[in-house]
């Protein structure tokens, strides 16, 4: 990992329309484009590609800081307000889910010092808006006066494995999983619903029973409302650095990647095996319904996983 640039942007706007109608939210906010943590598996990634770079390490060294966030956050829904003459409740019903961290960690290092993300929460509070918020990390304690207060839906704590080292291997500054498992307990004792986003599952790295038992298991001892499971999704421009970690970390595996990952998603029997045992977890463990990768079954049924016009606005 090198030192990170910081470059600032200003937004246009910090309530971006999601349009994929499967997604269960209807707005996203990123206060950053790029992450500090540097996951290898990161879907977002490629949205570096918007901006002419590439998905290589331009993503965790070169972050973009929307410093005018939170104002034109405000801007945003100050006009709501005047469309719904000052109706805070009807605001709340026409803007919907409002999901935070869908293409960045909305908690990386940075937001300590920039406070961009807890700036647009000081304006989401005003309008109780029903916000979910992705994160690794356990900054996002720093603002439980503000998310007791908030429309909170859940807050949703990505972890991929238990395995100290394979998580260092994947997600080089990542928080470890323990302390993210620590973050789920301290928000769900404040009376903050939280999970863990079980994402992504790793082929050959994080997908046998013993692991993905353990982590489902944590989940239910630290109090976790939910376990979400995803299988890990490779769009072109990710799959490149990805497969040059394996190359790096996991020499071994290369050639049964190539062989799962003809498309963005491995093959539909290796999926439907994989999400039968994690949905008997699920179920043994008291979190039953939530074992079915709906997001796998959708992408499989589209003519193609990775054209240039599909929407990145996955909050796992």
């Amino acid at each position: 990992m090198g030192t990170p640039t910081y470059e600032e942007l200003t937004a246009k706007q910090t309530l971006n329309r999601v349009k994929d109608p499967h997604m269960p939210f209807e707005w996203s906010i990123n206060p950053y484009r790029g992450c500090f943590h540097g996951c290898s598996f990161c879907y977002a990634r490629a949205t570096h590609s918007f901006l002419g770079m590439e998905a290589d390490d331009s993503f965790q060294n070169h972050i973009f800081v929307k410093r005018n966030a939170a104002e034109a956050l405000k801007i945003q829904l100050a006009k709501l307000m005047r469309k719904f003459h000052g109706n805070r409740e009807a605001v709340a019903r026409r803007t919907g889910l409002v999901a935070i961290g869908t293409a960045t960690d909305p908690y990386q290092p940075i937001e300590g010092k920039a406070r961009l993300t807890r700036e647009c929460l000081e304006v989401l509070v005003q309008y109780g808006v029903p916000v979910t918020i992705t994160t690794r990390s356990p900054l996002i304690l720093r603002d439980l006066d503000l998310l007791k207060k908030m429309n909170i839906v859940s807050i949703n704590i990505s972890i991929s494995t238990l395995n100290s080292k394979v998580c260092r291997n994947l997600e080089p500054a990542a928080p470890y999983p323990a302390r993210r498992l620590e973050i789920v307990r301290e928000l769900m004792e404040h009376g903050v619903p939280a999970g863990i986003f079980m994402a992504p599952i790793l082929p050959c790295l994080t997908d046998s029973a013993p692991d993905m038992e353990e982590l489902i298991q944590a989940a239910q001892e630290h109090k976790a409302r939910f376990v979400s499971p995803t299988v890990l999704r490779l769009a072109p421009e990710v799959k490149e650095w990805f497969f040059r970690m394996l190359k790096e970390e996991y020499p071994q595996l290369l050639s049964a990647y190539m062989g799962l990952y003809a498309g963005a998603y491995p093959n539909s029997a290796y999926v439907d095996t994989l999400m039968k045992r994690v949905t008997g977890l699920l179920e043994k463990y008291q979190f039953s319904g939530q074992g079915l990768d709906r997001r796998y079954h959708r992408q499989l049924n589209r003519k193609s996983t990775d054209s240039q016009g599909e929407q990145l606005s996955f909050s796992f």
